[in-house]
């Protein structure tokens, strides 16, 4: 379930974030090429399909697009951001909950081979702290760190764990700084970049040891996949939904600090 336009009927709704020529791209892949058929709503995939992929770039669409699918107890896959909204976040998982619904969101940054590499390396011992960093460019769909900066963000949590209480961010037309505090008394940051040299990197200070990697973006799709693909066929989410509604606290705490200049905010995730 891509995201630009929705064709239902007759009509085409206007594309929030993706081009139009990009969307027509991806159905003449899909019809023409693939051989799929297109549906007017995507609710009559339910029967058909052993699980769906919610893949719209605007995430504060996912959990209305998701509702049908969620009821029909259909395994989903949702691209990041998982939702825009802690309150949306937490009712996802609440209804994936209590309809017994594996439901599994990740950037693909998490499974990057380097970040992997970096999260197992035996040789730094317990993480202390973090440090990562990656594009941030904005989309007022996808309020704050969501419509990018949720790469590095991911990143982070993939290195540190869940378990951030307290966040502060400081915001300039160039970047976005966070530091967050996690309840054990650890401190991960986070720089999203719109200014300067970009990329995509990550410093991790171990009990044993510590270790920077520039992260090499090229396989990061395809690793995902694996992951997904496997998640299809299990019904066990490689991400506890719990620590992504975490991520979303943490990225709406984040812009909640950088709009009050700086104070330090609690994450809303109960």
């Amino acid at each position: 379930m891509g995201g630009g336009r929705s064709r239902r009927r007759g009509c085409v709704l206007p594309s929030a974030i993706t081009p139009q020529e990009t969307i027509d791209r991806y159905v003449a892949t899909f019809t023409q090429e693939l051989g799929l058929p297109l549906v007017d709503h995507p609710e009559q995939m339910i029967g058909k399909v052993d699980g769906v992929l919610i893949e719209s770039v605007d995430g504060s669409v996912h959990l209305e697009r998701a509702r049908p699918f969620l009821r029909a107890r259909v395994p989903l896959f949702v691209d990041k951001p998982f939702t825009t909204t802690v309150a949306d976040a937490r009712e996802f998982a609440a209804r994936a909950r209590e309809q017994g619904v594996p439901v599994f969101s990740s950037s693909s940054l998490r499974y990057a081979p380097d970040v992997v590499a970096l999260a197992g390396d035996p040789a730094l011992g317990g993480v202390v702290g973090a440090d990562t960093f990656s594009p941030a460019s904005l989309h007022p769909r996808n309020p704050g760190m969501t419509h990018y900066g949720i790469h590095g963000i991911e990143t982070l949590y993939t290195l540190m764990g869940a378990g951030c209480e307290t966040v502060v961010c400081i915001e300039t037309a160039g970047a976005t700084v966070i530091t967050g505090r996690w309840r054990d008394g650890r401190i991960g940051t986070f720089r999203g970049i719109r200014q300067g040299s970009g990329g995509y990197g990550a410093t991790v200070i171990g009990e044993r040891g510590r270790r920077h990697a520039a992260i090499d973006t090229r396989y990061i799709y395809r690793e995902l996949l694996k992951q997904i693909v496997a998640f299809f066929r299990t019904g066990q989410p490689p991400v506890p939904i719990e620590e992504t509604v975490e991520i979303i606290a943490f990225m709406e705490a984040a812009l909640e600090s950088a709009r009050g200049g700086g104070r330090p905010v609690a994450l809303a995730t109960q």
